[in-house]
């Protein structure tokens, strides 16, 4: 049997082992788990369809739309002014010409994110007028050459703005925004969680069923945000390794949702191959938690060894296998850099 194959029969074995299980395992507080009501997992636009365009503009979150993503997810930060920008970090360096730019030159600073140091260009050191005037790059261009071509194209877009373009589209789109980095604003004395709920409460999307879901990677932002807006939240989790089923009982009297690494899911060993996948979805599913999945590429150097077609980082491996694997598994959502192929592997899972 290959390799592939292995890893599919122990999927297979965690599916039938969950529904052996049932119900009757779940603890008693748990909710119901009820998945999403098409079959296969919702498909997440990662920072728009970032594998084609400079993430977090305006056009990749189209170009998303139109490759078949349910969900587009913008990552916020703050400007100096307190609006909510996409920008994956409060540095501005990697994915805009704000180095080109000899007007802000002395906003280079050094400041602490979770404990480090780093030094860059802040959003929170600019204005909203100010960032209007960078244009994005793309942030791996050694990888991505056809999204660094558009590099100074796009403008940096607003959370507004996305939702005013989201609710011009004739199909529903959720919006998945991540609130990066909630505690390197409240040392600064902001507040991304308000800022965020107010937006949210103006536009009348603070509702359970609105289609905007909230992330963060800070769990106390997230009880925060809660007590603020209704709606759905989630937790993103990194790295590998067990989670207790005590954190996940709290997890499902707090959250809607957990969102993790892949490698939470099938860990790998040290030369980057696929080890026996966990029963995190399946502990998870009991307790009544959604499962999101992130983030899924279709370049070498991101695939697990397994899948990978060569030594050329940037050439496709075989990216289809590895939604498979995690499909097969009933996660409820997946985060991805290419959208359609998200798509494209869900239509092979159904056929």
């Amino acid at each position: 049997m290959s390799r592939k194959g292995a890893l599919l029969r122990g999927a297979a074995a965690l599916a039938a082992a969950a529904a052996l299980i049932g119900i009757a395992a779940s603890p008693a507080a748990a909710k119901p788990h009820r998945p999403h009501h098409d079959p296969g997992p919702v498909v997440i636009a990662h920072r728009g369809a970032s594998g084609y365009l400079p993430e977090h503009t305006l056009e990749a979150y189209q170009l998303a739309v139109e490759l078949g993503a349910d969900v587009v997810e913008p990552d916020l930060v703050l400007t100096k002014d307190g609006e909510l920008i996409a920008r994956h970090e409060p540095v501005l360096d990697e994915t805009t010409d704000v180095e080109d730019h000899p007007e802000f030159a002395d906003r280079k600073t050094t400041k602490t994110i979770d404990g480090k140091p780093v030094t860059g260009f802040f959003a929170d050191d600019f204005t909203l007028a100010e960032i209007k005037t960078l244009r994005a790059e793309e942030r791996i261009p050694d990888i991505r050459p056809q999204s660094a071509a558009h590099d100074g194209e796009f403008q940096l877009v607003t959370y507004d703005e996305i939702l005013d373009w989201v609710a011009t589209l004739d199909e529903p789109v959720i919006t998945y925004p991540e609130m990066k980095h909630p505690s390197y604003y409240e040392d600064k004395g902001m507040s991304i969680e308000e800022s965020l709920a107010d937006l949210l409460d103006e536009r009348g999307l603070d509702k359970r069923r609105s289609p905007v879901w909230i992330q963060s990677f800070e769990y106390e932002s997230l009880l925060a945000v809660d007590e603020l807006v209704d709606n759905r939240i989630g937790l993103n989790i990194d790295g590998q390794g067990e989670i207790p089923n005590a954190t996940l009982n709290e997890y499902a009297r707090t959250l809607d949702t957990i969102s993790l690494n892949k490698n939470r899911i099938f860990p790998r060993d040290a030369d980057g191959y696929l080890q026996e996948p966990t029963d995190i979805v399946e502990r998870a599913h009991r307790r009544g938690l959604d499962v999101h999945v992130w983030t899924f590429r279709a370049e070498n150097t991101f695939l697990p060894a397994d899948f990978r077609s060569s030594s050329d980082p940037a050439a496709r491996g075989d990216y289809l296998a590895e939604f498979e694997l995690f499909y097969d598994l009933g996660v409820d959502a997946v985060f991805s850099d290419y959208p359609d192929l998200a798509v494209e592997a869900r239509e092979e899972c159904r056929a």
